[in-house]
């Protein structure tokens, strides 16, 4: 697969990365533990390179999954993790987020063991937290950086100013925001703040949480621990209306030999070169059908053609529930 480079220090990975997130959080029923560890290392071995997890998922077990599955890789892999979720100690739900120095490197330390590893190669700030300056947050990384545990610091869901103000205390190398066909705020300003700094930037969700890959339609069912089962977007009714932005996705993929959801991820890879979507995967032909996008080249009218279309549609219903929306920067 060919590679990406993440920000200007220089941070290559795999143009699709592997979010793990949902192998054992957030998206239904845990995968099986040794077919989840299969699976990732059968990744490694097609060429994924860039692996995303977090302390929160789960919480803990998924950075235990990881890195027990990518141990016997690790020359090979870059890992990417992130702190600033308050977790309750008892149940480990979120009660907020909490980006105090101190609790950045008590997090920090617990990940390093959980993923087995002697530096985290890309630290993310979870969820900004607006009772913890910007810059605090990453003078603490400036120093975990310093001292050798963290290679490179990234923020997810931050706004234009929280990372330009964060940049200038220490190298951004990623900003992870929720972006798609179908998601396209960060159009307005994190994009172009990420290309005037030199930025790399790893669009979550770039499947549409799955709906743009054409398998989700209004009779759908998703279980209590889905995490869209709260989505607005995935109301029934919502996800009613919202076929017609999957029909046309869908049309167009036909016409290309491709499938909706490597045509969503190859219009995200043509936007820059420096952006490197992280698809959720928890099968084997989830991987090999993201894989595949790589070879999907779009030309600038196929562009043109998606983006008028897209337009041309109204997508019902927020991307998030009101709770995580809050957390989120606009």
């Amino acid at each position: 697969m060919e590679k990406r480079t993440l920000g200007k220090q220089g941070l290559e990975v795999s143009a699709v990365g592997f979010g793990a997130m949902g192998l054992s959080f957030g998206l239904g029923p845990a995968t099986d533990k040794k077919q989840a560890v299969a699976l990732m290392r059968n990744a490694v071995e097609r060429g994924v390179s860039f692996f995303d997890t977090a302390e929160a998922y789960g919480p803990f077990v998924n950075e235990e999954l990881v890195g027990e599955a990518l141990k016997p890789v690790r020359a090979s892999v870059v890992i990417a993790t992130k702190f600033g979720f308050a977790l309750d100690p008892a149940t480990g739900a979120i009660t907020g987020v909490d980006s105090r120095p101190a609790h950045i490197r008590t997090v920090v330390e617990a990940s390093l063991k959980r993923l087995q590893v002697e530096t985290i190669d890309l630290l993310y700030q979870h969820r900004v937290d607006p009772n913890v300056p910007i810059e605090d947050v990453a003078g603490t990384v400036k120093q975990l950086v310093g001292e050798g545990k963290v290679k490179h610091f990234g923020l997810s869901e931050a706004g234009a100013a929280t990372i330009r103000r964060a940049h200038a205390v220490h190298p951004v190398a990623a900003v992870q925001n929720q972006y798609s066909l179908w998601t396209r705020e960060p159009e307005a300003e994190v994009l172009p703040v990420c290309e005037e700094l030199g930025i790399g930037f790893v669009p979550w969700g770039p499947l549409g949480t799955g709906f743009l890959t054409g398998k989700i339609d209004a009779n759908t069912k998703f279980d209590s621990n889905d995490l869209r089962s709260t989505f607005p977007r995935f109301t029934p009714e919502a996800m009613k209306a919202n076929l017609a932005f999957v029909d046309m996705v869908r049309a167009f993929a036909a016409r290309r030999r491709a499938t909706p959801a490597q045509i969503a991820l190859a219009w995200l890879l043509a936007q820059k070169p420096w952006i490197v979507p992280i698809p959720g995967i928890t099968r084997a032909d989830h991987l090999e059908e993201n894989m595949a996008s790589t070879n999907v080249s779009l030309s600038a009218a196929d562009l043109s053609e998606l983006n008028r279309a897209a337009a041309e549609i109204s997508v019902q219903g927020a991307r998030l529930n009101e709770g995580l929306l809050q957390l989120s920067e606009k």
